[in-house]
């Protein structure tokens, strides 16, 4: 497809219809002027049929399915996308007293208790503004942790299926990492995690269902093995659609997890936000 450049010719313009009151509304001193602004001269009917092309070769959820990985760019009922726009919500000042705002915190006092239903959590957080900075809080609690017990743990073991963001946050904050290998089924592989499992260990981070899709059917042994070591079990959020309502992270033995709301709910993904990354425990 050509270029706005490509498709210009000197002497091509659009049209700006001016009542005679118009006609000298744009006082800007003529020494602020550009002389050459090396602009593209096209007709205006020009112009339209280029950005509708544009608009036309452009792809979202509307169009079909985005294969993205675990997060896959969901199609989201049209009255959430409505709700989540309402501007008693959207537009609330970020400094605006609590009295204002009453509205608001219900409805996340509410999704809060929701979440640990869901997730069997004891307490979440709404505070991290999107799944890796979500990640980031949830290992900073793990720290926390064994800060509070007098413990200086330094390694993170993921699997080798992980999120690239599971080493990525773990080596930011820090952490050695340790990779685990996966059995020929495509689950983690116990002998390898017990050889690496040890009290220098401060959590496993892994997505059950896991990146290839697989739910880990030794995911009670392999909570069994980590905390056996005092170790964390760190739920990534990525791929709880498929569990939702038929398995809790809680009764896999997991103690921290953090979700995207923009894949396992209706927050709407992409464009810019809002971005949802809540962490429970």
């Amino acid at each position: 497809m050509k270029t706005l450049k490509q498709k210009s010719a000197q002497g091509r313009m659009g049209y700006l219809v001016r009542g005679p009151a118009e006609k000298n509304t744009i006082q800007i001193p003529q020494k602020m002027l550009r002389r050459n602004l090396d602009l593209p001269q096209l007709s205006e009917s020009q112009i339209i049929r280029h950005f509708r092309a544009l608009s036309k070769m452009n792809y979202g959820v509307d169009d079909g399915i985005y294969p993205l990985g675990s997060c896959t760019m969901k199609y989201n009922p049209k009255i959430c996308e409505d709700i989540a726009r309402l501007e008693g919500f959207a537009d609330i000042h970020p400094m605006a007293p609590q009295s204002h705002c009453q509205g608001a915190l219900k409805l996340m006092h509410g999704l809060s208790h929701d979440l640990c239903e869901l997730t069997g959590m004891d307490a979440f957080t709404l505070a991290p503004a999107a799944g890796a900075h979500g990640e980031m809080t949830g290992l900073m609690v793990a720290t926390a942790h064994y800060k509070r017990l007098g413990q200086k743990r330094k390694k993170i073991i993921v699997p080798d299926s992980s999120h690239g963001t599971n080493p990525a946050t773990a080596a930011y904050l820090g952490y050695d990492i340790v990779v685990v290998a996966s059995d020929d089924a495509g689950d983690i592989d116990l002998d390898d995690l017990t050889e690496k499992m040890d009290s220098s260990t401060a959590a496993l981070m892994m997505t059950n269902p896991n990146t290839l899709g697989l739910f880990d059917p030794n995911i009670s042994k392999i909570s069994e093995i980590v905390h056996d070591m005092g170790g964390l079990m760190y739920f990534d959020g990525a791929n709880m659609n498929a569990i939702m309502g038929i398995s809790r992270p809680s009764d896999m033995g997991f103690d921290i997890l953090h979700l995207n709301l923009h894949k396992t709910f209706a927050t709407p993904h992409g464009g810019g936000g809002p971005g949802a990354g809540p962490v429970g425990v």
